[in-house]
This record gives structure tokens, sequence and C-alpha cells, in this order.
């Protein structure tokens, strides 16, 4: 299981406050409370198609059932196919067009060039007035699909197909008509044309359809406020129930399968029951039981820190973190309750233990995700489907990124967890229903914003890293990227220290997936572990192109103190370019508090009779206080003698690797890292098969020569 561990050196743990730790928890419980509805919850749990798990239950008191929403659904249909619409009578527009007809009729018939000869154009006036007023006085009105009542479908497109009944309104006098004994301007206009043609007194009929036409208007105007103003009024008595539960009706028989009308009685149950424990209920009391529940889940999860995490335990700045993401998240889902938002599925419930997988490790994510959706199934509704959803979909956001490598893994999660959701959704469904046709696929967008909505995650890590100094797996992503500019610079400057640090890497990473830790975060500390050796590359054998040494001219202490000196110099070069502690760890830990044994030799050697001070020739150490920080260190070790080895075989392999990590047991180097004698076990096997492939032989010193050992 990869874990990011957050260590940080032992005073600044001592000086966090246990009374501000616990401060912060009773905090948190009590803002929680504070978020909860505060009505007693129904005390039954129940699903349609399944049987009644409880005993026989009777009703309390009368009370109405409560309609489905698909009843509610056909009402509201109903009640606006029976609303009329209202249209105004406008007298005025039909008495300028006539009156506008009467002015210009001289002037176009003159403009028309017809043969007018032996032509009366009073007769043209006199017909088109009276056809004019006819058409008005029967009304022109512009038709509202809104209103079509469709006859079959072989005459939908005629105009019967829309015919309706509307209610005229003049001078505050209504009267109710029907679009058919109407006119639109299409109809007006051919009812023009038919006229004429059976009128004998016109002779240029044809023209006279024309001139016409351009004084038809619209003078049945429809009233769209009015209307829907009539239209919320009716939907507003709308009646929410059918019928009545007497007193001690039965309900539901324990056993039995709980049918639609069981379900929409129980429903209404719960509904009367929230309704009048929200007026009637003891808040006090509610509060409290609230907060019996809150306490225990936090106390489990303070209990699993201290028991499997005691360096976030130890961390009130990480503690904060957690309870400020859960308060939020909690806030939010109470809010959306509250505004009666659509769908509470809207909410990205996932990004949570998406950003504590990222932020911390798989079980801390995983805990807290479990307590969130316990704690958010005390007051929503529905509340299994929620939890059942949530934890599933939330399970399979912490496992599609167990082992990020690629930032595509985002997007790869993001449609893993979308197909968790409708897979659940669906099965949901046909579990309570058992048909597809009540699979309403509309639902399924409130699943898809959701996860849209989690990939914001990411951005909010980048802040949290920020804000609170923590380190993610997506910075040890950038991290271990060779072309960052300490790599860069370390394989320009020391390239047998980079090639080293590459090896290292490989075994270390390899050993950490074995025995569970985090890659990443190994990987990233052991291309930087060596970066100090930078300053004077020449004075470690892998940089020395050449059979010159520099150790020559110097004593076994002054070597010494050059060799040690890499580890002072890397902390001091990492918090320079501003690499976080949790890296730089592995810089201070990798040497521990050995000694260099090579120039501590000499040093005895060349003066027999002197007593040799060895904290000259040991590092400052600390010694690996994590599982990751131990595999580093022999890791280290293991590569650095390999390439020592003159002929590296099978037996002189396994003999090096179980030489080196017995030297480290006996120093009690990882006395204070959590790894055991079994990793350790699984670790040299994994050492010896990668070292097995790799042969690199490194320049051994002769007597003349001091050797970094």
């Amino acid at each position: 299981m990869a874990k990011l561990k957050i260590n940080y050196p032992k005073d600044k743990l001592q000086q966090n406050s246990t009374l501000w730790k616990y401060g912060m928890v009773v905090i948190t419980i009590i803002l929680i409370c504070i978020f909860l509805p505060k009505q007693p919850r129904f005390q039954y749990e129940y699903e349609k198609g399944k049987p009644w798990n409880h005993e026989n239950l009777t009703s309390p008191y009368n009370f109405a059932i409560l309609k489905t929403p698909e009843e509610l659904a056909r009402d509201k249909q109903y009640i606006l196919r029976t609303v009329q619409p209202i249209y105004n009578l406008n007298d005025v527009a039909s008495k300028e067009q006539i009156d506008q007809f009467n002015t210009d009729l001289n002037e176009k018939w003159q403009s028309s060039q017809l043969d007018s000869s032996g032509t009366d154009i009073s007769k043209y006036r006199e017909v088109g007035t009276a056809l004019l007023n006819y058409i008005y006085n029967r009304g022109i009105i512009s038709l509202n699909n809104r209103f079509q009542v469709k006859g079959n479908d072989s005459v939908k497109n005629d105009a019967t197909a829309m015919q309706y009944n509307f209610v005229l309104v003049h001078d505050n006098v209504a009267q109710q008509k029907n679009t058919v004994d109407c006119f639109t301007i299409e109809s007006a206009n051919k009812y023009l044309r038919e006229a004429l043609e059976k009128n004998n007194l016109i002779e240029h009929k044809s023209w006279f359809a024309e001139v016409l036409k351009s004084y038809v208007t619209i003078n049945f105007v429809f009233n769209e406020s009015q209307t829907n103003k009539i239209e919320q009024n009716a939907l507003a008595n709308i009646s929410t129930t059918r019928g009545m539960v007497q007193k001690d009706e039965l309900i539901a028989e324990q056993g039995k399968i709980i049918n639609n009308e069981a379900y929409q009685k129980l429903e209404s149950l719960r509904k009367v029951f929230e309704d009048e424990s929200r007026i009637s209920g003891e808040q006090n009391l509610v509060m409290f039981g609230h907060f019996i529940l809150i306490s225990l889940a936090m106390t489990l999860l303070m209990v699993f820190l201290f028991y499997f995490r005691r360096d976030i335990f130890n961390n009130n700045r990480l503690l904060f973190i957690i309870f400020i993401v859960i308060l939020v998240m909690l806030g939010v889902l109470s809010w959306a309750i509250k505004m009666k938002i659509p769908s509470l599925y809207y909410i990205p419930y996932c990004s949570v233990p998406i950003i504590f997988r990222l932020l911390f490790d798989t079980r801390i994510a995983l805990n807290i995700h479990i307590l969130m959706v316990l704690v958010a199934g005390l007051f929503v509704p529905n509340s299994f489907d929620f939890v059942f959803l949530q934890f599933t979909s939330g399970m399979v956001a912490i496992y599609s990124i167990k082992t990020l490598v690629k930032r595509e893994q985002f997007l790869v999660s993001s449609v893993i967890i979308l197909a968790t959701y409708i897979l659940a959704y669906i099965g949901l469904v046909l579990t309570r229903n058992g048909s597809f046709s009540t699979i309403y696929w509309q639902d399924i967008l409130p699943f898809a914003v959701s996860v849209g909505l989690t990939l914001l995650a990411y951005p909010l890590i980048y802040a949290f890293e920020k804000l609170f100094g923590i380190v993610s797996d997506l910075t040890l992503m950038e991290l271990t990227n060779s072309n960052s500019r300490l790599l860069r610079e370390l394989s320009l400057k020391a390239p047998g220290t980079f090639q080293h640090s590459l090896q290292v890497a490989n075994l270390a990473e390899a050993a950490i997936y074995k025995i569970g830790g985090n890659p990443l975060l190994v990987r990233a500390g052991a291309l930087y572990h060596d970066i100090g050796k930078m300053i004077n590359p020449l004075y470690f054998i892998e940089n020395q192109k050449t059979n010159d040494n520099p150790h020559e001219e110097l004593t076994p202490e002054q070597s010494a103190q050059i060799i040690i000196s890499h580890v002072l110099k890397g902390i001091e070069m990492a918090r320079k370019h501003q690499m976080p502690e949790v890296v730089i760890d592995f810089i201070r830990t990798h040497h521990g508090t050995t000694k260099v044994d090579y120039f501590y030799n000499l040093a005895v050697k060349d003066n027999p009779d002197k007593v040799i001070d060895e904290s000259i020739f040991k590092y400052p150490g600390p010694v690996p206080f994590s599982k990751e920080t131990a595999v580093l260190m022999m890791a280290d070790s293991v590569e650095a003698s390999s390439r020592a080895l003159k002929e590296p075989t099978e037996e002189s392999i396994n003999n090096l690797v179980d030489k080196i990590i017995d030297h480290k047991l006996m120093q009690r180097q990882f006395a204070n890292a959590d790894i055991t004698m079994r990793d350790i076990t699984e670790v040299s096997k994994i050492f010896k098969s990668m070292l097995k492939s790799i042969y690199h032989v490194r320049i051994d010193y002769d007597l003349s020569k001091k050797k970094d050992s």
C-alpha cells in the first residue's frame, strides 16, 4: 500500500499542543452538529421492491397519502391543458388599418398604371372597407403552439390541428372563443382573394387583393403575463395528496414485499413525521444525539491516526487540514439540502478521498471517506442510496490513483468514477423496481457534473501544499523528472553520482513496491540524496575519470570531513532550491550515524599509538526514521559497494548484500524506522536479484590511494 509519510524533527513535534489538538476535535464535532438538520429522523429504513424487515407497522395517526412525482406530473399536464390563454382585443389597430386603406387607395390606384377607363374607384373603397371590417370583427389571431390541440397524424399540419379555446378580453369584459372562429393572417388573405373572386363589381381582383393584404394585421393579441399568472394559480391549487390512511391501519407487514402503494404510504408517513418533528421535536436532544454519534466517529478517526499514523496525529497542522476539508464538505452538503437543489449528487463528494489520498495515503483517505459518508447518512434523504453510491465511487476514486505515475490517470480515474456511479445507480433502480423503464437517464447528469467538479480537487491539492507545507504525489512526480534543474545540474557536474543515484532509485523503488510504502517518495529521495557531491565531485570515486586521486594530498581526517560534508552541503543546497523537507530527510539520513570506515581504519593504521576521535569520522545523522529512508540507506550502500566487485558472481553478490545489511543492523541504523526483519529480508532478496543483472564494477583503491568506502 503506497503511502506518504510526513516526518518532522522531534523537537517540532513536541511543540504541538495537546490542548490545541483536542480543542480542534471538539470544535469540529460542534460545527458538524450545527450543520446537521435538527429534527429527529424517521426510524425505519426501507426500499421499494424489498421485504419489510421490521415488525408490522400500523399508522399512529390519520395522514394523507402523498402523490408520486409521476402523478403530480400528470396532474400538472392536465391542469395546463384546461387553462385557456388570455387574448386582448386591439380595436385601435383595426380602425387605424381601415382608415389608412381609405387614405392610400387613390394614390395606389394612380401608381398602379392600370386601365382606369370606366372604373368607379368608390366601389373598390366600399368593397375593401367591408371586407376589412368583416375580418377584423371576426378577429385576426396569431396561433400559439403552446396551446395546440393536435388531431390525428394525418391532419397534424392542417389548421384544424391548431384549434383551441381562449378568452378574449375587451374593456374588462371577457368572452370565450375558439381559434376556429378567427382568422390568422394567412387565412385572412386567403379569404380576401376568394371573396374578391366572387365579387363582380371588382375588375382588377389580383391587384386589389395585394392592396388589401397590406392592411391585414393581428387584432387579437396574446397576453402572456396574464396567461402565466392564471397557470401558476392553477398549478398552486393542485392537490399533492390522494386518499387518507386511517389511524391503526396496517401500512407494512413484516416479511412482505413493499409494493408501490405501501412505499408511497411509508414515504407519506415519513414526511408527516419529519414535518411534525421539525415543529414539535426536542431540538436540544436531537443535537445531543448528533453530538454522541459525531463524537464516536471522530474518536475512531483519532484512534486510527494514533495507532497507524502517529506522525499526522502529532502534527496539528495536518490535523487542521483534515478537519477543514471534512467541515467544508459536510457544510456544503447541508447547505445543498436546505437550498433543495435538484440533486445532492451534483456535489463532488469524491473529491475528498482524492485529496486525502494524494496528500496522505490510501488508508487515511478510506477511513475519512467512510466517516464522512456515515455522517452524511444521518441527514441526507434516501440515505441508503446516497451511502452506497458515495461509498463505492469513493473507494474506486482511491483505488484508481493508488499508484500515480502519469497525470492522465486523473482523467482515467474520472471516467472510472462516473462508470461506477452509473452502474450503481442502475443496479439500485433495478433492485427496487425490476424494470428498465423506471431508469431516468436525466438522473445521470448530476453524476457527470459531480465527476467534472471532482477534477477541481487537483488544483486544491496544490493550494494545500503551498499553504500547509506538505508534499503530495503530484509534487513528487515533478521532482522525479530527470530534467528538473537540480538533477540536470547533477548529471553535468557529477555524472558518476547521477548514474549511481539512478541505480539506487531503481533498487529502492522496487523494494518499496514489494514491502509497501510510497514508491514516488523513495525514488525522489534516492535521486536527490547525493546532490551535495556536486560541490567537490572529484573527491568521490564514481566521478574520477583517471587514476589520480585528490585524497592522496589529504590526511584521513581531512578526507573524512570532505566525504561527510556532502550530506550537510546537500541539505543546504536542497533548502536553497526549496526542496520539500520530506525529500531532504533522505539526504540527512542516508548515511545515518555510520563511520567513514576506510579513512577511520587508515587513520588508526597510520597512528597506532594515538587514540583516534571516532566522532570526526562519523556522519551527523539522524538514523532513518521511516521505511522509505531505511530502504534508501540499504540501497545506497549496496549499490556503491557492488561497483567494487571484481568478479560479480551470484555468490559474491549474495555475500555482499548480506554483509552490508547485517552491518547496518549491528550498528542499529534501523532502530527508529518502522521496518521489520521480514521487510528487510524481502529487500535483501530484491537487491540480490537486481544486482545480478547490473554488474557495475567500481575502481578499487590500492594501498597507495585512499578510498571512500
